[in-house]
Parts: structure tokens; sequence; C-alpha cells
């Protein structure tokens, strides 16, 4: 198992001596998915938040017509979860996917509140993991009230430059909250007009 991303992931915050990281490394789970693969589905408790290492996967929500919704994407070195059933340990809403083949890191909630007390530094570093996804989260719902669908898709490209050219063209519309066609017409507009 390669922690080297996860370790320099966690270094951006906090700084752990090599008996923390060697604690923090054995509460970890490695998992391969295949593409299309689910780490989870809508009404199943999240129980662990996942690291990716390699690849790239996806979380996002089902409306009544069966209308994808994308909320996020999470490439290599990034983490995800569906954050109200990891905190509430309650059903969730999110299905979470790999697109591609993946390699990932999880924590269970109970070893990250073992960490806690272990290694209090750990509630730093998770505090502004969930600062940052906070600020992502609701600059996006501004984006979204307030953008046209050409600055959001500017803004998706910022957020996520390594996935521009990976991801399906139906996932990044999904994700800028425009339908397939929109996008297709956007995206040839924006052509010309370069």
């Amino acid at each position: 198992m390669d922690t080297s991303l996860i370790l320099q992931n966690i270094s951006k915050h906090i700084q752990l001596t090599p008996e923390e990281e060697a604690h923090f490394v054995s509460l970890l789970k490695p998992r391969s998915l295949k593409r299309k693969e689910m780490l989870l589905q809508e009404g199943e408790v999240c129980r662990y938040s996942t690291f990716v290492t390699q690849g790239c996967l996806r979380s996002y929500t089902l409306d009544d017509n069966g209308t994808e919704h994308v909320l996020s994407f999470a490439p290599e070195d990034w983490w995800i979860a569906d954050l109200y059933s990891y905190f509430s340990q309650r059903p969730g809403t999110l299905y979470i996917e790999a697109n591609q083949p993946s390699e990932v890191l999880q924590l269970s909630k109970d070893s990250q509140e073992q960490l806690y007390q272990d290694i209090p530094k750990f509630e730093r570093f998770f505090r502004i993991l969930i600062e940052n996804s906070l600020v992502s989260n609701q600059q996006r719902l501004l984006d979204n009230l307030s953008l046209p669908a050409q600055e959001r898709y500017r803004n998706f490209c910022q957020r996520y430059p390594s996935l521009v050219n990976s991801l399906p063209r139906k996932q990044i519309a999904s994700y800028i909250g425009v339908t397939p066609e929109f996008f297709s017409k956007m995206m040839k507009k924006m052509l010309r007009e370069q």
C-alpha cells in the first residue's frame, strides 16, 4: 500500500512524527475500484472517508426523473464522502462511483474518532478539510445562482484542471447544471469566440 500521497496531503496542514505517521497508516484500508464500480449507494450509511491515490471518483444524486446531478469529483489527492451520512451515521443521499479504475485509501469513522484521541492534531487537519469543503460548496451554490453557464464552466476548469479533457461531457454538463445539449452548443460557441 503506497501511502506517500496521503501523507503529503496531510503534511500540507499538520506535521506528523514517524510514529504518528505509522499509527495513521495502520488505520487505513486500501481498496481498488473498477470503472463504474460503486463505492457508496443512496440509502447506505457512509462509514468511510475516502482518499483517492489513483483514478477519479464522483458523487452524485438522482432526481425523480432519473437525471443525474453531479455534486463533486475526487481526482488523485482528493478526499470524498457523503458528509451528511458520514457525520450523522444515517442513510445517505449520494452515490459515489469510480469514473475510472481507481485506488483509494479509506479511513473509517471509528478510526477517525480514535485518531482524535491518539493524535489530537488530526482534529485540526479534518477541520481544515471540512472548512475548505464548506467554503467550496457555498461558492459553487452562489455561482450556480448568479453566474452564466460559461462562467460556471470556467470555474470547473480551474477547480479540476486535470479532469477537463478526461471526463465525459455529460458529467461536466451535470456538474455545471446544464443539459448535455446546451453544453454542446455552449462549447461550440466558446470555440468560435476563441
